[in-house]
């Protein structure tokens, strides 16, 4: 009952601090309309105030690095056995794919899990682009 009690307070304080944060952010651009309004801000410094606030809120998820990780994650042309998922996050992690193949192979003797795990990786990141030359057809 204590550690329910004590989880709860935790979800909820956390739950009011995101709310207050965008009533914060939405209290600060209605008094920079209401500023605008009175002339106190031109047009020019309206909008620069107004991109400030709307970046510092958005900036922080957009730039995280395990965001730009996955989006960079792609399967692999050139080091690949099966589907190249391996080379894949080798290259974005910077680890050798060798560590990966093992990792996957010791998933797969629990229960089939890094077989399923490395299946569903295969169907759904894409695989790499490749340079293309004048004269030349993907394959």
């Amino acid at each position: 009952m204590l550690v329910r009690s004590i989880e709860g307070a935790t979800i909820a304080s956390l739950f009011t601090e995101g709310w207050e944060k965008a009533m914060s952010e939405s209290d600060e651009l209605g008094k920079l309309g209401e500023l605008h309004q009175r002339g106190v801000l031109s047009d020019d410094e309206f909008s620069r105030a107004k991109a400030r606030v709307l970046n510092g809120a958005a900036g922080t998820s957009r730039n995280a690095p395990a965001v730009g990780a996955l989006n960079a994650l792609r399967r692999s042309r050139d080091d690949r056995w099966f589907g190249g998922v391996c080379g894949g996050i080798g290259q974005v992690t910077g680890v050798s794919s060798w560590l990966w193949r093992l990792l996957f192979t010791l998933l797969a003797l629990c229960a089939g899990t890094g077989v399923l795990v490395y299946v569903l990786m295969w169907i759904f990141v894409p695989k790499e682009q490749t340079q293309m030359r004048a004269g030349q057809e993907a394959y």
